[in-house]
């Protein structure tokens, strides 16, 4: 009896030891870029960056997060989680440029291609489902590239709520989806999602998918989305076009974090720029 008192005594030592050596754990400085850009994925390698998977935890068994031949960030999507830098930030402007590949994985084998970019990531990883931190996300689907969502988190070992909330001005569709219209209703969400401004009222989770108005680019062809972080204000871009805002964020500062959600995904560039001097969008 003794000697499995002392082995679960030495168990739960250990994991509190590895919890609060974790990277989410770390003590780190906020940053904003001031001089220039801060490259998040450097082209080389995943330096500045952790691995968070639902299943592996800080490992990465099946190498969802490499760098192939031409300097691009290649995530396979097998599986849920994602790369997530170890400095946390305020104040920036984030651009991303991504496109698709051709595999999805199991339960998403035939539905829309998803992944996404969470930013103001806070608490512990995988504190929202096991699987992400604490954030507001800026969504990346086929069909909804643009969306806001909400992931309000659980402390895993106090269970106490780790507060995300946004504010948005809104009109709702014909099914009742909260959709961004500058001027409209102020809502303010802790859970949930905002659509982005034209997102197909019968978009449908299937492959390939496009709306009618979608501003993402081609299958196969580079999309570019903003996210510019200004105190507790952010605005989305998608291909140089608006399509979401929000106020009163909270938090208004954080980690990033680049998912993976069963679909392939290929990024050249990921970076944060000083407020107003992100190169414009060019086609």
């Amino acid at each position: 009896m003794l000697s499995q008192f002392v082995h679960k005594y030495c168990v739960c030592l250990i994991l509190a030891v590895l919890w609060a050596a974790s990277p989410a754990q770390a003590a780190d400085k906020v940053i904003s870029p001031q001089k220039g850009v801060i490259k998040l994925f450097n082209g080389k390698n995943l330096d500045g960056c952790y691995v968070w998977m639902r299943d592996t935890a800080y490992e990465d068994p099946r190498n969802i997060f490499t760098v192939n031949d031409q300097g691009q960030l290649h995530i396979s999507g097998d599986g849920y989680g994602g790369l997530i830098t170890k400095q946390s930030y305020r104040d920036y402007h984030m651009v991303i440029e991504f496109k698709w590949g051709e595999t999805t994985w199991k339960t998403r084998k035939d539905r829309a291609r998803d992944s996404g970019v969470l930013f103001h990531c806070h608490g512990a990883d995988g504190g929202y489902g096991n699987t992400w931190q604490a954030s507001i996300e800026a969504q990346i689907i086929e069909g909804g590239v643009g969306d806001f969502l909400v992931l309000t988190g659980k402390d895993p070992k106090t269970g106490e709520t780790i507060p995300t909330s946004l504010t948005a001005e809104i009109t709702k569709d014909r099914d009742g989806e909260k959709i961004w219209k500058k001027g409209g209703e102020k809502v303010t969400i802790s859970a949930g999602r905002i659509n982005w401004l034209h997102r197909d009222v019968d978009w449908a989770d299937k492959i390939n998918y496009r709306g009618r108005q979608d501003v993402e680019s081609e299958f196969g062809e580079w999309t570019r989305m903003d996210v510019i972080c200004q105190g507790d204000h952010v605005l989305v871009k998608v291909n140089g076009v608006t399509v979401n805002e929000g106020f009163e964020v909270k938090p208004s500062q954080g980690r990033l974090l680049v998912q993976t959600e069963l679909a392939e995904m290929f990024v050249r560039r990921w970076e944060l720029w000083p407020l107003g001097k992100a190169p414009e969008y060019k086609k």
